[in-house]
């Protein structure tokens, strides 16, 4: 198993606990970074570049943001731009091992 190094990306402002959606026999394991917009929190997951951005999603949200039932009014960032097909996997939507996955909600709501 080829297990990323660690990458100074995933050591900023993330709670120690990492979620593991990669299996342990899993060939290839990225680290990417998830942060939440909501609760400016972020995550570590630990998957495979084959790996669905709506999975990696489900699992960060879990764990970042528990109270929310509907995920769908989220919406995943990579590069500054939306993943308009989270059923895509992490390599087709262009992520890397190390990459920040920017999870935020589709209605901006007025500052007050």
């Amino acid at each position: 198993m080829t297990v990323s190094t660690t990458h100074f990306v995933n050591s900023l402002r993330v709670r120690p606990e990492i979620v593991r959606i990669a299996s342990e026999q899993a060939p290839v394991v990225w680290t990417v970074r998830v942060q939440a917009a909501e609760v400016w929190d972020a995550v570590r997951v630990e998957t495979t570049p084959e790996t669905r951005v709506r999975d990696v999603k489900q699992a960060a949200m879990a764990l970042l943001l528990p109270d929310v039932d509907q995920i769908d009014s989220f919406m995943v960032k990579l590069h500054g731009a939306e993943v308009t097909n989270e059923s895509q996997s992490l390599q087709s939507a262009g992520a890397r091992d190390a990459s920040t996955l920017f999870v935020t909600g589709r209605r901006r709501r007025p500052v007050r």
